[in-house]
């Protein structure tokens, strides 16, 4: 099983680049975060002539989260068992067989002396609380996302200016490190435990790609059970290069059958 997760950053926008990038990679499944598109118009039929099954919500202009994949899913659940109006669409999952797919968009915080940054903690205490009534950590999980934290000095440039800011702050951290530490393994670390690489490049930064000036935000997360069948994640880069990216790159994993 191929398994991917991409921030398109407005999907509508990146579709010429996403349905080439599937019928190349031919990815079983794909988590999308940021589409900014609503329902109404989010783009089945495209989606459907490559070969994908979606399970989508959204809005306009912001968030937005959707599960592509090459089969239909057994179940598909939508935000938390008890929401908040303030939620937004950043939380879905799937079902296929005894194996669920998270998807989520962490809020980003804007500021750490802000109330949205307070929200962040919130929310990532409630998806703790949601997997810890949920599931066991027996059960077979797949977690991804843009999770909007980097946890460690390799997972963002410049970690001696950028310590205590919005995304690479101790209290996120170990907010973040407590969903791990529940029962999942980061599967780019399981391969590369010491590679310095990234998954976000702002497009505020001039040549903030080429300059490798960059976050390592975007997770692909398992249980034991399906780590122990992971042979590979990697970040596919190119796909920051191409034509119109989004600011962030997808993260790849494969499994054994």
């Amino acid at each position: 099983m191929k398994m991917a997760t991409y921030n398109v950053n407005g999907l509508r926008a990146r579709m010429p680049l996403l349905t080439g990038w599937l019928k190349e990679e031919l990815p079983d499944v794909v988590c999308l975060q940021e589409t900014k598109v609503t329902d109404d118009l989010f783009p089945v039929a495209e989606l459907a002539a490559v070969g994908y099954e979606c399970a989508f919500i959204g809005e306009k202009s912001f968030n937005g989260v959707a599960i592509l994949s090459r089969v239909k899913p057994d179940e598909v659940k939508y935000g938390f068992a008890f929401s908040d109006p303030t939620d937004g669409p950043r939380f879905i999952r799937a079902r296929f067989g005894d194996l669920w797919v998270l998807n989520t968009y962490i809020p980003q915080g804007q500021d750490v002396h802000k109330e949205q940054f307070q929200y962040k903690l919130k929310w990532l205490e409630r998806f703790q609380e949601e997997v810890e009534k949920t599931y066991t950590a027996k059960d077979h999980l797949i977690w991804v996302g843009d999770l909007n934290v980097a946890l460690t000095d390799k997972d963002v440039h410049s970690p001696e200016k950028m310590i205590g800011n919005v995304g690479f702050h101790p209290d996120e951290q170990a907010a973040l490190l407590k969903c791990q530490n529940w029962g999942f393994m980061d599967l780019f670390r399981q391969f590369h435990p010491e590679e310095v690489a990234y998954t976000f490049w702002d497009y505020r930064v001039p040549n903030g790609f080429k300059r490798n000036i960059g976050w390592r935000l975007d997770y692909i997360y398992a249980t034991s059970m399906v780590a122990q069948t992971a042979v590979r994640c990697e970040v596919a880069t190119t796909m920051r290069t191409a034509e119109k990216p989004s600011d962030h790159a997808p993260v790849i994993a494969m499994f054994k059958e």
